[in-house]
């Protein structure tokens, strides 16, 4: 199967075939580029991407990465970033691979293809000019033919003439000699002419083209086997990856298995467990004691009139079970007395680890330059000793003041954790006394929660409330606002966000209702409609003199 032998007339086909080869080739070289800059702009978007979810250093979301799944969601986002990495080489081994590779072959192609058809038109063009050479003898031969025909007829006719001299004869004999030899001779050109011709058109046929021809199967095979062989590269640089981008899902996975969903329950309880305790029940009051046994049913504006109310909670209330307090917008107070019991002190313990770690630090630093300093006595050419005294002393101030620190931070740490075993003894002490005492529930004292969930007495009739004879509505009646025991000035501003707390300007005079029972907490009234409690650390508080001594 040769072209040479099976193509020998289709030169101009072969042409356009090889041609369409390259076409092909070219057209694979630029599908195999855009894929290259598909996998790049997949992978900068997978960066982008896996970057925009990435939490930011030094903010509340990088708080949040201690729970088990928000890290399965960082490990996620980082394995995806390698998974981007794998699509860059794909991008990167195509082009070098196939892209680079196949467009210097096209180059060499299109020379090779250009030199074995210049080669064919220059074979054509030689057997198309023997033939011209060979119609050029031919009608030579054949003029020369005519010519000496004609001359023998003129001589023959003059010989037959008897008018005509015997000179004129000898001539025309003569002619038609010369005429005879002429065409004898292109003759034996013509038949040369033919022979060489001949010659030439069957090494044509029979050598040159076919040689040229299978140059230019050869070439188009090569062509065809290189193609093929860049679509299996094609999909060998997609392949050599799979095995890392499985690793990436694996470890997603493994990330994704790693959730402890307990942990994290465990993590929210201390991230967020303020130490109080939840609101005892709510004593029952009876207001028929005070009715004489022969009232009728009129008379229930009467008693309504002369009896109690229990403040009630829902609607407009003044004072909250419990405020949920959050943290201020603003720095709060060095000694975080503006949080709740537990996040004290977790607060306190961190500062208190924090510190202890710069102590380290600065220790470290310390015996570093003291070795240093050594070396420089025993080697003064080294350096001086001296030069250093002034760093060792600095050092020594930075120890001293963070030791104070810690010292500081630990005595509100004791306070604190203290403060939280008293309560949960006190509690539970509270607990059994009450259990033996459920029968006096008529005289006992109401019980109100302050915001560390730690309980005051107030005797019943302070909060008892004076009830207008109007329509029964099914509802309570707003309680009777406690009475005031001082005054107080706002140190700072104070931003209440929160159930049970309220917002005060810095330098604004309020009135004080309830004292600090030990929880850090005060609270104040601005008007009837405005009272809760703020942190004591943030008012300087005046009582009366009448209120200290009840």
């Amino acid at each position: 199967m040769s072209w040479g032998t099976e193509l020998w007339d289709q030169f101009d086909n072969l042409e356009k075939h090889t041609q369409w080869g390259i076409d092909v080739l070219e057209k694979f070289i630029k599908f195999v580029k855009e894929r290259t800059e598909i996998e790049l702009s997949y992978a900068k978007q997978l960066r982008n991407l896996s970057k925009k979810y990435q939490p930011k250093k030094n903010s509340k979301e990088e708080e949040e990465y201690r729970y088990t799944s928000a890290r399965a969601f960082l490990a996620t986002l980082n394995e995806m970033n390698d998974y981007a990495g794998q699509h860059e080489v794909i991008s990167e081994n195509m082009t070098s691979l196939i892209t680079g590779e196949l467009t210097r072959y096209v180059q060499e192609l299109k020379q090779e293809r250009k030199s074995h058809f210049h080669d064919g038109r220059k074979a054509q063009q030689h057997i198309e000019t023997c033939w011209k050479q060979l119609e050029a003898s031919k009608r030579r031969f054949e003029r020369d033919c005519k010519e000496a025909d004609r001359a023998q007829q003129y001589f023959e006719k003059m010989d037959a003439d008897i008018n005509v001299t015997k000179a004129d004869v000898e001539k025309a004999r003569q002619q038609a000699q010369l005429r005879h030899q002429m065409a004898e001779d292109s003759k034996a050109e013509y038949s040369s002419t033919l022979q060489k011709f001949n010659s030439e058109q069957h090494d044509h046929y029979y050598t040159h083209i076919p040689h040229i021809f299978q140059k230019i199967q050869e070439m188009e095979e090569r062509r065809i086997v290189r193609i093929g062989e860049s679509m299996k590269t094609f999909a060998e640089v997609d392949r050599q990856v799979i095995p890392i981008i499985g690793k990436c899902l694996d470890e997603i996975t493994k990330a994704a298995e790693s959730i402890d969903h307990k942990n994290d329950s465990q993590l929210v309880i201390e991230a967020f467990k303020s130490g109080f305790e939840p609101p005892g029940d709510v004593d029952f009051e009876d207001f028929t004691q005070p009715m004489k046994r022969t009232v009728s049913e009129s008379s229930l504006s009467n008693s309504r009139a002369d009896g109690k109310s229990e403040p009630k909670f829902g609607g407009k209330s003044k004072g909250k079970l419990w405020p949920f307090i959050k943290k201020n917008k603003g720095a709060g107070p060095e000694d975080f007395s503006n949080l709740p019991p537990e996040q004290r002190r977790k607060k306190l313990q961190q500062k208190v680890d924090e510190l202890n770690r710069d102590i380290q630090k600065e220790m470290d630093q310390r015996d570093a330059l003291t070795k240093m300093k050594d070396v420089y006595i025993k080697n003064p050419q080294m350096g001086d000793a001296a030069s250093v005294d002034h760093r060792l002393a600095e050092l020594g101030q930075n120890i001293e003041k963070l030791r104070l620190e810690v010292q500081k931070f630990e005595a509100w740490l004791a306070e604190v954790e203290g403060r939280l075993s008293m309560r949960s003894e006190a509690r539970r002490q509270s607990g059994l006394y009450e259990a033996q005492n459920t029968s006096a529930v008529n005289s006992c004292a109401q019980d109100r929660e302050s915001p560390d969930g730690s309980y005051t007495e107030e005797q019943s009739q302070e909060t008892e409330m004076k009830v207008p004879a109007t329509d029964f509505d099914d509802e309570f009646d707003d309680e009777e606002p406690l009475p005031t025991i001082g005054t107080c000035k706002a140190l700072y501003t104070f931003e209440g966000q929160n159930e049970g707390t309220i917002s005060v300007a810095e330098g604004e005079m309020l009135y004080v209702i309830e004292e600090d029972k030990g929880d850090g907490w005060t609270r104040i009234r601005r008007n009837e409609d405005e009272e809760g409690y703020v942190p004591t650390s943030y008012v300087e508080v005046y009582l009366d003199k009448n209120a200290k001594d009840s």
